[in-house]
């Protein structure tokens, strides 16, 4: 096996360029959607997951997303206090907790995901549909790596 090419500064690592990318993102979504709509970037994240699967617990969310609990249940404190989630009892564990986007919710999810779509176009504009295809494959295998590192350490 080839060794892997070390950078020669942090700025170099691909660690490093993921956090900035995310860091690059987060930036414009907070000035162009979140000031919009009083959402923070958490509140999208978990607006974004609760309107693809609705019913997911708080756990899952963090899981899903990779945010500490506390994080999630600050972001899910703010989307019950605007009155775009629900919070219903599950029926076959009583002690967990399923969330739902209000009706208020999802006009915003609707709203939002249409800006959303057009900054992805926007920042995949210049990467071939193939290297869009491949990237996703290795941020699969990444997610995975991580997680199961993470679930390993617990």
């Amino acid at each position: 096996m080839a060794a892997t090419p070390q950078p020669n500064d942090s700025a170099d690592s691909v660690f490093f360029k993921l956090v900035r990318v995310v860091n690059l993102t987060a930036r414009p979504f907070q000035q162009r959607v979140g000031r919009q709509h009083q959402l923070t970037l958490n509140e999208w994240r978990a607006m974004a997951l609760l309107g693809a699967r609705p019913g997911l617990t708080a756990t899952q969310l963090a899981d899903l997303t990779g945010l500490d609990k506390m994080a999630v249940s600050r972001a899910l404190a703010g989307l019950q206090r605007h009155k775009r989630l629900h919070r219903h009892e599950d029926p076959t564990d009583l002690r967990r907790t399923r969330l739902y986007l209000s009706n208020v919710g999802k006009v915003l999810f609707a709203t939002v995901r249409a800006q959303a779509r057009v900054r992805e176009a926007e920042l995949f504009a210049g990467v071939a549909p193939d290297e869009l295809r491949q990237l996703d494959a290795v941020l699969d295998k990444l997610i995975a790596s991580v997680a199961g590192s993470a679930d390993s350490s617990d």
